[in-house]
């Protein structure tokens, strides 16, 4: 696209334009396999997407490239093909119903769970992995990575049945963590023991009736050990067959009235348990 002066592009593209139309069709998660492409919307995400180098082009409304002036520096340094849109464009290449009027289009970044879990870090294993069986619901996939990178976890696996990590919401969610943290989706409930075996993690599945306190001596001394945590669906917990194939199920003692978290807070509180037990080296 023809540029300024200044570097930043001339005349927006419009809905029409075909990058506009083929970009937005990315918002499907069939789209999205097909292409191996994604779509980061918000200036921290694409920020993330830039210093992952993983970014194929970026587009911006005419007030978006006035207001994010040193990222439109960033893109421009970088190379990056950098595309002005109209704002009725934009709607279509936004998830919001308030565009923040800036939107990369990534190359797919998750790893597919045929990859063995040391073969994702440079043949390291993990320490701590955090695990969505069944997440459904976006926005807990985005937090669920949020707190693993938040915390320290080298990994995160995500089962055949949770949300498409890729997708809009999980990726507004993850708040620019997708770009920095390892993530495995698609692993079938029934290899998910015989994944964590192999990498060398006690698979601890969190569960308000487990039957040990993570407060407790017993629950400090079983994270010491590499760690998978398993987190379960919202509606139906932990799935039967992960908790029977589970080395612990451990519980977070509630002291108020309510009867439960929700799963960011529990994921949170877990993996903050693990940290502890696990400081980085030096």
């Amino acid at each position: 696209m023809a540029s300024n002066s200044s570097g930043r592009p001339a005349d927006p593209f419009t809905e029409r334009t075909p990058r506009v139309v083929s970009a937005s069709k990315l918002h499907r998660a069939a789209a999205r396999r097909k292409a191996g492409a994604f779509l980061a919307e918000g200036a921290n995400s694409v920020e993330a997407a830039l210093g992952a180098g993983v970014t194929r082009e970026v587009f911006m409304t005419p007030d978006a490239l006035d207001r994010y002036g040193p990222l439109v520096g960033a893109v421009t340094h970088a190379g990056i093909t950098l595309s002005a849109v109209t704002e009725r464009a934009m709607s279509g290449l936004s998830a919001t119903v308030t565009p923040p009027g800036i939107v990369a289009l990534c190359r797919s970044i998750v790893h597919d769970a045929s990859v063995p879990a040391e073969e994702i870090d440079a043949g390291a294993r993990p320490r701590i992995v955090a695990i969505g069986q069944a997440l459904a619901e976006p926005g807990n996939v985005g937090t669920l990575i949020r707190a693993a990178d938040a915390l320290g976890a080298d990994q995160v696996w995500l089962t055949a049945d949770s949300a498409d990590p890729e997708g809009p919401k999980a990726v507004r969610a993850s708040a620019g963590s997708v770009f920095n943290m390892p993530v495995v989706r698609g692993i079938q409930v029934a290899d998910v023991a015989v994944r964590a075996s192999d990498a060398g993690l006690s698979l601890l599945v969190a569960t308000g009736d487990g039957n040990i306190d993570i407060t407790s001596q017993e629950g400090r001394m079983l994270l010491s050990a590499p760690t998978a945590w398993v987190f379960g669906n919202e509606a139906h917990g932990v799935a039967a067959e992960l908790r029977d194939a589970a080395d612990a199920r451990v519980r977070i003692p509630l002291r108020g009235r309510a009867e439960s978290l929700n799963i960011a807070t529990a994921a949170a509180i877990c993996l903050h348990s693990s940290a502890i037990a696990h400081p980085p080296a030096g």
